[in-house]
């Protein structure tokens, strides 16, 4: 009886880790197929790191370099107001298309803060 309680502990305990290690790598995995694009706020600019790739997962880093507020929004989705100095990231999917981002702060995009990016 000992034995086979043994038995079962250690196979569970197989069973466990394996899991955990298909888990770690399905997430590294969704993570790696996710394009980073860096975005550079200022006074009244973007400067994206690429405005063209494949489309799906994006995952938008935004810095405020700025010595203002700033947000970015693209695909419906948007950064809360970064601080100048401060960042935020912004995960959004892109189907194949151009697609508009702006700063939706009254008069940025109006004084140039924004732009297109494509997804192709």
């Amino acid at each position: 009886m000992l034995r086979l309680k043994l038995s079962t502990g250690i196979v569970l305990a197989a069973l466990i880790a394996v899991l955990g290690v298909t888990s770690i790598a399905l997430a590294r995995t969704q993570t790696a197929a996710a394009k980073i694009v860096t975005v550079k706020a200022t006074e009244f600019h973007f400067a994206l790191s690429t405005r063209t790739a494949r489309h799906g997962l994006f995952i938008f880093k935004v810095t405020n370099r700025g010595h203002v507020k700033h947000d970015f929004k693209i695909a419906g989705k948007k950064t809360p107001l970064i601080a100048p100095g401060k960042s935020a990231t912004l995960r959004v999917t892109l189907t194949k298309g151009p697609h508009k981002y702006i700063c939706t702060v009254i008069g940025h995009a109006a004084a140039g803060m924004k732009g297109t990016f494509r997804a192709t």
